[in-house]
């Protein structure tokens, strides 16, 4: 099920009286719920196997407990920066704040602005830009500031 089969699935039952929808395809299962004011929209990953991209292996994580690993909170493509020829937003040695933008996953043409939940310092990006990362799936890693 790719992201313009969700857009239309989510679009036509927008158009219904239907309050609950719950589908399970493949690796992932997804409810919408519709409430008088908005929707919800839930991805849930069936397997708690975490999907790393080829070049990227278990091994290469930092078990460290100084070291926080930023997960993708949904599944999408990767950017560093907000545009093609800007800056990307944090490199290798980047002191972060909590709240400051890591990154952007762009999921069903919207652009999700991924902040930081702890302050500290980027010692690993895990994945490349423009490439597509699963749910749960390690970004970073960041030193903690003691």
């Amino acid at each position: 099920m790719n992201s313009k089969e969700i857009k239309d699935l989510i679009l036509t039952l927008n158009e219904t009286n239907i309050n609950k929808f719950e589908i399970q395809y493949e690796n992932f299962k997804m409810t919408i719920e519709k409430s008088n004011s908005n929707e919800h929209l839930k991805l849930e990953r069936l397997e708690e196997k975490v999907f790393l991209d080829n070049n990227v292996v278990n091994e290469n994580i930092d078990t460290d407990e100084n070291v926080y690993i930023v997960k993708a909170p949904i599944m999408g493509t990767f950017y560093k920066a907000p545009s093609p020829d800007s800056s990307p937003y944090v490199q290798l040695g980047t002191k972060v704040k909590k709240g400051d933008v890591l990154c952007i996953l762009e999921a069903m043409k919207l652009m999700n602005e991924i902040e930081s939940e702890v302050e500290g310092e980027i010692i690993k990006i895990l994945v490349e830009n423009e490439q597509l990362v699963e749910y749960n799936q390690p970004l970073f890693e960041i030193r903690l500031s003691k």
